[in-house]
């Protein structure tokens, strides 16, 4: 599982860079076409935003299997010992059931509903573009699923 979670690991790494660099060469695109050319490229501008989107939750996806997420300290720090580790196996079941619900179901729904609506811009249909939504929600209860192995393990 280890090996697993390093390789997904890198690809959402090197995934994230290749958008980001994208990101800065479709605004650097945009800020040329507009300013010297006087003709702004739409495309640029919203693939740029999709890309933004799809950066932000394949990040949150990494920062979940990293556990370098926002957590509420003050409560874990009440507990030691076993407490702890329930309190820890608590909050990964608690991600596990909001990615199940939120994310994977009602985000394929989303997905599969925009699947008939095109973009007017990309010409795409827009549930390509919710559909980051259910992918990081099954990478986000891969992850939970490997934290609570870990934590049943301390």
């Amino acid at each position: 599982m280890d090996k697993i979670k390093t390789v997904l690991d890198k690809v959402i790494t090197a995934v994230c860079v290749v958008f980001f660099i994208a990101m800065v060469i479709l605004t650097t695109y945009q800020v040329v076409t507009r300013y010297v050319f006087n003709s702004p490229s739409s495309v640029s501008e919203v693939l740029t935003r999709y890309l933004f989107v799809w950066l932000i939750l394949l990040s949150a996806t990494y920062v979940f299997g990293q556990r370098d997420h926002i957590c509420i300290t003050a409560l874990k720090n009440m507990f030691t010992g076993t407490s702890l580790k329930i309190v820890n196996i608590f909050g990964e079941c608690v991600v596990i059931v909001f990615s199940v619900l939120i994310l994977i179901y009602g985000g394929g729904s989303i997905t599969s509903i925009n699947m008939v609506q095109y973009d007017s811009i990309l010409k795409i249909p827009t549930g390509v573009i919710y559909s980051i939504i259910p992918v990081s929600g099954v990478l986000i209860v891969f992850y939970s699923i490997l934290n609570i192995i870990k934590y049943a393990k301390e």
